[in-house]
């Protein structure tokens, strides 16, 4: 198994990871610069062209946006991937049901943390509400299926029993704010006893086509 060669190439590829498993996507040069504690983005790029030398990260398009990749060739199978029920899209009218015949996906281990592969499902983004937390159109969201969260927590929510939605969820009171992460769109404000939440975002896959 491939792995950094420097100190400083573990300390910026263990960064990633631990980033990616918290928050389910790829930190910005801007924030691995102050994690390093320098001031300079061309010393994060250098780093990171190193990782990608070794092949543990992919490097996509020209303003250096990157992905992560996980090189487990020498892993068990078992410690690689497990399978994630995918249920279908956040959208309109429809609301998110796991069913034992859904389609499955491979998901790396590592994205899931401590939460049990059998309390995670996945679900494709519609739309761009949450475009600021790196969350697209087309992504695949892996959620968490707990019916509780804590404010502030990215949640699926199901209005009224008919329109399922991915938000950040704030109570006020008697009512619920479901706040996108989009300076162009307005929060939704319901009643508290119309929303259901259906589970917590815990990570995102992109596919690569």
């Amino acid at each position: 198994m491939k792995v950094p060669r420097t100190q400083r190439q573990k300390e910026v590829f263990d960064y990633l990871v631990r980033f990616l498993e918290r928050r389910g996507y790829i930190p910005s040069y801007t924030q691995i610069a102050k994690h390093l504690g320098v001031k300079s983005r061309a010393t994060v790029a250098k780093h990171i062209k190193a990782l990608e030398r070794l092949g543990l990260i992919t490097i996509h398009g020209r303003d250096g946006s990157f992905a992560l990749v996980i090189n487990q060739e020498e892993l068990p199978l078992s410690e690689m991937l497990c399978e994630i029920p995918l249920v279908g899209m956040i959208a309109a009218g429809q609301p998110i049901e796991v069913v034992p015949d859904s389609e499955t996906i491979p998901v790396p281990r590592f994205m899931l943390a401590r939460v049990r592969p059998e309390k995670v499902y996945a679900v494709r983004v519609r739309g761009d509400s949450m475009i600021d937390e790196h969350i697209c159109d087309g992504d695949i969201a892996l959620i968490e299926d707990r019916p509780e969260a804590r404010d502030g927590e990215i949640v699926v929510a199901l209005i009224d029993e008919t329109h399922a939605t991915l938000k950040r969820l704030y109570r006020h009171g008697a009512e619920v704010e479901l706040r996108p992460s989009n300076s162009q769109l307005e929060s939704i404000r319901v009643p508290a006893g119309s929303v259901r939440i259906q589970g917590i975002f815990r990570g995102l896959l992109r596919p690569t086509s």
